[in-house]
C-alpha cells in the first residue's frame, strides 16, 4: 500500500491545534484557568526532565474534565479554525494521505474526516478525562503507531515542519519535505 504521511501542527495546519483549542476553550469556559498554575508547574518539571512529554501533556489535558460536551466544543472549534489548513495541502490532498500527529485524535478527527484522509494517527487522549493511553505520538512513536496499524506500506512522501521531531517518519519516505509556513523545501 502506498501512502503519504503528513505531520499536522505547523505542517498542514498553520499553528498548533492543541494550543489553539485550549485558548478557544479558555475564552468559552474561563473556569479552566484554575488548572493553569499546575500546568505551568508540569511544564517546568518537563523542562527539568523530571516528567516526560506524555505525562506533561496528560496534565495539560485535565481541563477537559471541566467541559460538559466536548464533542460539540471540538466541532465548534473546527468551524472557526478549519481556515488554518494550509492551501498547499488543500491543493495537494490525496485519499492515500495519513495524518500522523502528537495532537489528540479526538481533536483532529473532525478535520481529518472533512479532509477525507485515509487515516488519522494521533495521541490517544480520553476526551472526557484527559488521560493518555500509551505514549505521546511524536518522534519514533509515530513510526511505532504506523507499524502497529499497517503491515505492508510504502511511504511515497512525508511532510513535516520539523526535521528533528519527525526524522523517523521522514526517513521512511521516498521523498521528504520540510514545510515552513508557506515554503516547502525538499529534504530528500
Amino acid at each position: 500500500m502506498k501512502i503519504n504521511l503528513y505531520d499536522f501542527d505547523g505542517t498542514i495546519y498553520d499553528g498548533d491545534s492543541t494550543f489553539d483549542f485550549i485558548k478557544y476553550e479558555i475564552k468559552r469556559h474561563p473556569i479552566i484557568l484554575i488548572t493553569l498554575f499546575e500546568d505551568l508547574l508540569f511544564a517546568l518539571l518537563y523542562i527539568l526532565h523530571i516528567v516526560n512529554k506524555t505525562k506533561m501533556k496528560e496534565h495539560f489535558y485535565k481541563f477537559l474534565r471541566l467541559i460538559k460536551n466536548i464533542d460539540e466544543e471540538v466541532i465548534s472549534f473546527w468551524r472557526i479554525h478549519d481556515k488554518n489548513i494550509k492551501k498547499f495541502y488543500l491543493d495537494k490532498r490525496h485519499d492515500q494521505d495519513i495524518i500522523i500527529s502528537a495532537s489528540p485524535e479526538f481533536l483532529l478527527k473532525p478535520i481529518a474526516n472533512k479532509l477525507k484522509v485515509k487515516d488519522l494517527i494521533g495521541s490517544r487522549v480520553d476526551k472526557n478525562t484527559g488521560k493518555t493511553t500509551g505514549l505521546n505520538c511524536h518522534d519514533v512513536e509515530k513510526v511505532r503507531r504506523l507499524d502497529e496499524k499497517y503491515e505492508d506500506y510504502k511511504v511515497i512522501e512525508a511532510y513535516s515542519d520539523s526535521i528533528k521531531s519527525d526524522k523517523p517518519i521522514l526517513d521512511l519516505a521516498k521523498r521528504a519535505y520540510l514545510v515552513k509556513k508557506d515554503n516547502i523545501s525538499i529534504i530528500k
